[in-house]
């Protein structure tokens, strides 16, 4: 190893144990990922926010498992290098969508339905509402960004719901919707996400009754902290993550195998419920949590 990058290494964990008090260990993490199976063979899956992240491992995983993919992004040049990346695992395709456009949702997906078709895919059968944004924390928060979170996080996914169930009912099609929630939709609330994700839930317990007598089952997973771009985190990287119980970031592979697991038929009894993957974060610890926010004026 080059001898500066040790001196870098030494120099950073200095600097965080005299900031922090705590040493920087580097924390990796021995996961399974699902081989190739036929778990999901002959089904075709609509994944949100597909291009990075959760909703991209899901892609990956859903591919090994035999299904057909559609991610959607909000740019276009990643998108496309995106479904360029996972070609290779199987048959994927990419649509521009921007979860606050509801009014595009049904042009959009009458879209992917042609596309599809012409491809010899018959139906979409499952629904992965994972696309999110971060923002919104009080005290500071602003009307626009609140907006900007609560329309992407869960306007969006009632109305992305309610366009798929409605397809779905009609065409007696047996298959389900995921919501991606978090393992905040247990925390009280003080960001926009917060609320976004309490929504989530209560959205999925009524999705899922509303559903299920048509053969349609709805469920939910909800991550802890997980080592994406939206936290500014790589898998790659260290995982260190003290504020979790169990000292690490998740992976979004792991989140991914429980969703192949959930939208298959191992997992068809599971209706209604959010599986919490937190590393006991929003369980039984809000310790990365700093509920103290408001600040007194001493000036």
């Amino acid at each position: 190893m080059n001898p500066l990058n040790i001196l870098y290494r030494y120099f950073k964990r200095g600097i965080t144990y005299v900031l922090h008090g705590i040493p920087n260990n580097v924390v990796t993490a021995r996961i399974s990922v699902l081989s190739q199976t036929e778990l999901l063979k002959g089904r075709c899956a609509l994944i949100t926010g597909g291009t990075s992240g959760i909703g991209y491992s899901i892609a990956q995983s859903y591919l090994k498992a035999g299904a057909t993919v559609i991610i959607t992004g909000r740019n276009e040049s990643k998108l496309k290098k995106t479904v360029e990346s996972l070609q290779a695992e199987g048959m994927v395709f990419g649509f521009k969508m921007d979860n606050c456009d509801i009014k595009a949702f049904k042009s959009i997906f009458n879209e992917m339905l042609a596309t599809v078709n012409k491809a010899g895919i018959k139906q979409i059968d499952i629904l992965v509402n994972n696309a999110g944004v971060q923002g919104a924390e009080l005290p500071n928060a602003i009307e626009d960004g609140y907006d900007s979170v609560l329309d992407t996080n869960l306007k969006a996914v009632f109305f992305l719901s309610q366009l798929f169930g409605n397809y779905m009912v009609k065409n007696k099609i047996k298959g389900n919707i995921l919501n991606i929630a978090s393992s905040s939709s247990l925390r009280p609330a003080i960001t926009a996400y917060t609320i976004s994700k309490w929504g989530i839930r209560g959205l999925t317990m009524g999705l899922a009754r509303s559903l299920v007598s048509h053969g349609i089952t709805v469920n939910g997973l909800a991550p802890g902290a997980t080592a994406t771009p939206m936290l500014n985190r790589k898998d790659g990287e260290n995982l260190n993550y003290p504020y979790c119980l169990m000292g690490r970031y998740i992976l979004p592979e792991e989140i991914a195998n429980m969703a192949v697991f959930l939208v298959s038929d191992m997992g068809r009894s599971i209706v209604g419920d959010i599986i919490y993957m937190t590393g006991g974060m929003g369980l039984i610890s809000f310790e990365d949590m700093n509920y103290n926010v408001f600040k007194t004026n001493e000036n």
